[in-house]
């Protein structure tokens, strides 16, 4: 379908820009994507070895003096909090990150499948109207022919 006022050329920018812009969003979207994923992965690490710290902590306590065992129990239970915020952290950027930009993906291939139905059309158009062209050239005088062509668009 030709659009009043908009040349081939017009629509070939347009299609390249359309073409550029999802095929960048691909690319970067998926880098975060990873990147999120990999800051998590590391963040539930350090999560994890705290874990192991406080537990070693207790452990030690246990062998102490109870000055020390208190002192040592507390520093465990303070260790133990900041473990429950970094839990916190990556449960937060699981779900409010890493999960829309999952779905980017899904958008991003979807429109990839427009831009392809679009171009196909396009091309299709566009042979067309050279057969057009040609059938013009070839005989100006049969109408009938040329009609049946527009009437296939």
């Amino acid at each position: 379908m030709l659009m009043l006022g908009r040349g081939p050329d017009t629509r070939d920018n347009q299609t390249r820009q359309v073409r550029e812009a999802v095929t960048n969003v691909e690319k970067h979207f998926g880098e975060l994507c990873q990147i999120f994923a990999a800051y998590i992965r590391k963040t539930a690490r350090l999560r994890d070895k705290a874990d192991l710290l406080v537990n070693e902590i207790h452990a030690y306590a246990a062998t102490e003096t109870p000055s020390l065992k208190h002192g040592l129990k507390n520093f465990a239970n303070e260790l133990s909090k900041l473990q429950d915020y970094r839990q916190a952290e990556v449960e937060r950027l699981e779900a409010k990150v890493v999960e829309p930009l999952k779905c980017y993906g899904t958008i991003v291939k979807l429109k990839r499948e427009d831009l392809k139905v679009t171009l196909t059309a396009k091309n299709r158009e566009a042979k067309q109207l050279s057969q057009l062209e040609r059938t013009r050239q070839r005989n100006p005088s049969d109408r009938h022919i040329i009609v049946s062509f527009t009437h296939k668009k």
